[in-house]
Protein backbone atom coordinates (compact mmCIF):
# COMPACT_ATOMS: atom_id res chain seq x y z
CA UNK A 1 0.00 0.00 0.00
CA UNK A 2 1.12 3.44 -1.04
CA UNK A 3 1.15 6.83 2.24
CA UNK A 4 1.53 9.78 1.51
CA UNK A 5 2.26 12.27 4.05
CA UNK A 6 1.19 15.91 4.63
CA UNK A 7 0.48 18.68 7.35
CA UNK A 8 -1.92 18.87 9.57
CA UNK A 9 -4.87 20.87 9.14
CA UNK A 10 -7.98 21.52 11.53
CA UNK A 11 -10.29 19.04 9.88
CA UNK A 12 -7.96 16.13 10.81
CA UNK A 13 -8.85 16.23 14.19
CA UNK A 14 -11.85 14.32 14.25
CA UNK A 15 -10.00 11.20 12.42
CA UNK A 16 -6.98 11.88 14.69
CA UNK A 17 -8.71 11.31 17.80
CA UNK A 18 -10.53 8.50 16.06
CA UNK A 19 -6.91 6.81 15.21
CA UNK A 20 -5.34 7.79 19.14
CA UNK A 21 -7.27 5.28 21.00
CA UNK A 22 -5.97 7.51 24.10
CA UNK A 23 -7.66 10.39 22.42
CA UNK A 24 -10.80 8.67 23.18
CA UNK A 25 -10.54 8.04 26.34
CA UNK A 26 -8.06 11.09 27.64
CA UNK A 27 -9.14 14.69 26.76
CA UNK A 28 -5.73 16.14 27.49
CA UNK A 29 -4.51 13.73 24.71
CA UNK A 30 -7.73 15.29 22.69
CA UNK A 31 -5.97 19.09 23.59
CA UNK A 32 -2.95 17.63 22.89
CA UNK A 33 -3.86 17.22 19.33
CA UNK A 34 -5.68 20.57 18.92
CA UNK A 35 -2.56 22.09 19.88
CA UNK A 36 -0.01 20.93 17.39
CA UNK A 37 -2.39 20.90 14.61
CA UNK A 38 -3.03 24.36 15.26
CA UNK A 39 0.60 25.33 15.26
CA UNK A 40 1.64 22.96 12.09
CA UNK A 41 3.76 20.56 14.60
CA UNK A 42 1.62 17.71 13.14
CA UNK A 43 1.96 15.51 10.51
CA UNK A 44 -0.94 12.83 9.21
CA UNK A 45 -0.38 9.82 6.56
CA UNK A 46 -2.93 9.03 4.60
CA UNK A 47 -3.74 6.58 1.76
CA UNK A 48 -2.84 7.77 -1.19
CA UNK A 49 -6.00 6.85 -2.96
CA UNK A 50 -7.68 8.42 -0.09
CA UNK A 51 -5.67 11.81 1.41
CA UNK A 52 -8.49 13.25 3.46
CA UNK A 53 -8.72 10.21 5.80
CA UNK A 54 -5.70 9.79 8.24
CA UNK A 55 -4.54 6.62 9.17
CA UNK A 56 -1.42 7.99 11.29
CA UNK A 57 0.26 10.83 12.66
CA UNK A 58 3.51 12.54 14.20
CA UNK A 59 4.16 15.56 16.04
CA UNK A 60 7.67 17.30 16.29
CA UNK A 61 8.32 20.12 18.03
CA UNK A 62 11.81 21.60 19.22
CA UNK A 63 11.09 21.81 23.05
CA UNK A 64 13.48 19.08 24.73
CA UNK A 65 16.23 21.45 26.21
CA UNK A 66 15.91 23.07 22.83
CA UNK A 67 16.41 19.96 20.86
CA UNK A 68 14.11 18.71 18.05
CA UNK A 69 11.96 15.97 19.69
CA UNK A 70 9.15 13.66 18.06
CA UNK A 71 6.46 13.22 20.96
CA UNK A 72 4.07 11.61 19.71
CA UNK A 73 3.73 8.84 16.78
CA UNK A 74 0.15 6.80 16.36
CA UNK A 75 -0.78 4.81 13.54
CA UNK A 76 -4.53 3.28 13.42
CA UNK A 77 -4.80 -0.28 14.51
CA UNK A 78 -5.21 -1.48 11.20
CA UNK A 79 -2.61 -0.02 9.83
CA UNK A 80 -0.29 -1.03 12.69
CA UNK A 81 3.07 -2.90 11.63
CA UNK A 82 2.70 -1.60 7.52
CA UNK A 83 5.56 0.79 7.57
CA UNK A 84 3.09 3.79 8.14
CA UNK A 85 4.96 4.27 12.12
CA UNK A 86 8.58 4.07 10.18
CA UNK A 87 7.19 6.34 7.04
CA UNK A 88 5.82 9.11 9.65
CA UNK A 89 9.18 8.87 11.91
CA UNK A 90 11.53 9.18 8.79
CA UNK A 91 8.79 12.60 7.17
CA UNK A 92 9.48 14.10 11.03
CA UNK A 93 13.34 13.62 10.98
CA UNK A 94 13.68 15.23 7.73
CA UNK A 95 11.23 18.26 8.94
CA UNK A 96 13.21 18.89 11.53
CA UNK A 97 16.62 20.05 9.60
CA UNK A 98 18.91 18.68 12.93
CA UNK A 99 22.31 17.37 13.42
CA UNK A 100 19.78 15.12 16.03
CA UNK A 101 16.69 14.61 16.99
CA UNK A 102 14.76 12.88 20.37
CA UNK A 103 12.07 10.76 21.24
CA UNK A 104 10.75 8.70 23.59
CA UNK A 105 8.46 5.67 24.36
CA UNK A 106 7.17 3.44 27.14
CA UNK A 107 9.06 0.18 27.88
CA UNK A 108 5.76 -1.53 27.55
CA UNK A 109 5.60 -0.49 23.78
CA UNK A 110 7.85 -2.97 21.86
CA UNK A 111 6.73 -2.36 18.74
CA UNK A 112 7.71 1.28 19.23
CA UNK A 113 11.14 0.46 20.55
CA UNK A 114 11.88 -1.93 17.73
CA UNK A 115 10.90 0.47 15.22
CA UNK A 116 13.55 2.90 16.63
CA UNK A 117 16.49 0.53 16.91
CA UNK A 118 15.74 -0.21 13.30
CA UNK A 119 15.57 3.21 12.27
CA UNK A 120 19.27 4.14 14.07
CA UNK A 121 18.17 5.55 17.32
CA UNK A 122 20.46 4.72 20.59
CA UNK A 123 19.17 4.41 23.62
CA UNK A 124 20.08 7.90 25.60
CA UNK A 125 18.15 7.70 29.42
CA UNK A 126 15.13 6.76 31.29
CA UNK A 127 12.52 8.83 33.16
CA UNK A 128 10.93 7.52 35.80
CA UNK A 129 7.08 8.76 37.45
CA UNK A 130 5.68 9.58 34.56
CA UNK A 131 3.47 6.62 33.85
CA UNK A 132 3.47 4.62 37.39
CA UNK A 133 5.00 1.22 36.69
CA UNK A 134 6.00 1.90 33.08
CA UNK A 135 9.14 4.11 32.76
CA UNK A 136 9.49 6.43 29.68
CA UNK A 137 13.02 5.50 27.34
CA UNK A 138 14.31 8.31 25.89
CA UNK A 139 16.08 7.69 22.45
CA UNK A 140 18.15 10.02 20.55
CA UNK A 141 18.77 9.64 16.44
CA UNK A 142 22.37 11.79 14.88
CA UNK A 143 21.43 12.96 11.47
CA UNK A 144 23.86 13.56 8.43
Amino acid sequence: MNWQIRQAVLSDIEWLVRVDPIAAKEHSRRAQIERVVGSGECWVACETNDPSVPIGYGCLENSFFGEWFIPLVVVSSTHSRSSVGRQIVAHLEHCSSAQKIFTSTNTSNTPMRQLLVQHGYQYSGTVENLDPGDSKLIFVKFLN
